[in-house]
């Protein structure tokens, strides 16, 4: 596993607070505040964005990315010591974190069209499950709990939780999770859709690093192509603006190297090999 120093972007608490490591073309994303169970506080919030961004410029070395985090929990949301601080100072500061801070982060996850594995153990709970449904894909532990959490202090919902949950779990049992903010186990996560699958506790990372490695070694501009045209269809396209797309994305990965090569592959019974173009 190579280590790679912190980006210029972040400041050095912000390089403490996350680790950035490529392993076999992976992206390891790693929160590290375990003592707080991770919460985002300021530190945290600029360095995964400072992370986040890098992968996006890091090009072909990187070709599928992890989200995971050290100790017993994946994320306990906000720090609302930090919050309860800004609040002192006015609503106004307090809630500007919002659009300065969390929606450039969230929209910088959802903008890599690289492959994105979140690994969950312990507590996902808030913004950090906001960070979670950023993936494409979730391992969660076995004792995995989650929340939404914002209405128990007399909150709504951020981190485009309104959106991603919808559209993981459907509009109705989204409401109920964000009016009532019930706590709901991995089990549950798993049956409504919002766990890909659930393994082990302590295993999560591992599972997750598996999982990102295989896609580490698929067609990562098909995969681009894939999320392209997932984020279309969420959007509401029609069926005819949908099917143009399709047939767009098929000509740009028809011209690549990749298909052509799989496709001579297949042609002699191999094991297709793809670079990634």
């Amino acid at each position: 596993m190579a280590v790679i120093p912190p980006g210029t972007a972040a400041s050095d608490e912000a390089g403490r607070s996350v680790g950035y490591t490529v392993d076999s073309g992976v992206a390891v994303l790693e929160l590290r505040r375990p003592a707080a169970g991770n919460a985002l506080d300021a530190s945290l919030r600029s360095g995964l964005l400072a992370a986040v961004r890098r992968v996006a410029g890091d090009g072909d070395p990187v070709r599928s990315v992890l989200l995971t985090a050290q100790g017993r929990n994946f994320c306990v949301g906000q720090d609302l010591k930090e919050h309860a601080e800004a609040l002192e100072l006015g609503p106004e500061q307090a809630f500007a974190v919002v659009r300065d801070e969390y929606n450039p982060l969230v929209e910088a996850l959802h903008a890599l069209r690289l492959p994105v594995v979140v690994a969950i153990e312990g507590a996902c709970v808030g913004a950090g499950l906001g960070l979670a449904l950023c993936a494409d894909l979730r391992i969660a532990s076995a004792g995995a709990r989650f929340s939404t959490a914002f209405t128990g202090i007399g909150l709504a919902a951020d981190s485009g939780l309104s959106l991603s949950l919808s559209q993981a779990v459907g509009p109705s049992r989204a409401a109920a999770l964000l009016l009532l903010g019930d706590r709901f186990d991995a089990g549950s996560a798993e049956r409504w859709g919002l766990v890909h699958r659930v393994v082990p506790d302590g295993q999560a990372k591992d599972e997750g690093l598996a999982l990102a490695r295989r896609l580490a070694t698929g067609p990562t501009s098909a995969y681009g192509e894939v999320k392209a045209l997932l984020r279309d269809a969420a959007a509401g396209a029609g069926l005819s603006a949908v099917l143009e797309r399709e047939a767009a994305a098929q000509e740009r990965l028809g011209a690549g190297r990749d298909h052509r090569a799989a496709v001579r592959s297949f042609l002699a019974k191999e094991k297709p090999s793809f670079e990634g173009h």
